[in-house]
């Protein structure tokens, strides 16, 4: 079994930067995908990394703007949000793999987390 644990959501101002934590438990996992879901809206990539060899996957649309990264000492991935927008506003998921594959479809994670809100105020 694999245990995802995300925090560090909350309210914040357009323009501030939030980090988001993922903590790893369990059976041993081969990519990290963060995924988010405003309210009434499907669940949309964000980002995934690969964490034997660190390769990053991200749509155009969430580079620049959202970095992924692993400390893999700690069992933690890492969300780091800059300049956010009220847009960005929606819950935050992770989800692992054990496949090799790092792909944007949600069918692709059989393990999530419970998620933390993001909020972002103009």
């Amino acid at each position: 079994q694999v245990q995802l644990v995300e925090s560090g959501g909350g309210s914040v101002q357009a323009g501030d930067s939030l980090r988001l934590s993922c903590h790893n438990s369990g059976r041993a996992i081969y990519s990290v995908a963060w995924f988010r879901q405003p309210t009434g809206k499907e669940r949309e990539f964000v980002g995934a990394i690969r964490l034997i060899g660190g390769r990053i996957y991200q749509p155009d649309p969430m580079q620049g703007r959202f970095t992924i990264s692993r400390d893999s000492a700690k069992n933690m991935t890492y969300l780091q949000m800059k300049n956010l927008k009220p847009e960005d506003t929606a819950v935050y998921y992770c989800a692992a793999t054990h496949d090799a594959f790092v792909g944007a479809a949600v069918i692709m994670y059989p393990h999530w987390g419970q998620g933390t809100q993001v909020t972002v105020s103009s």
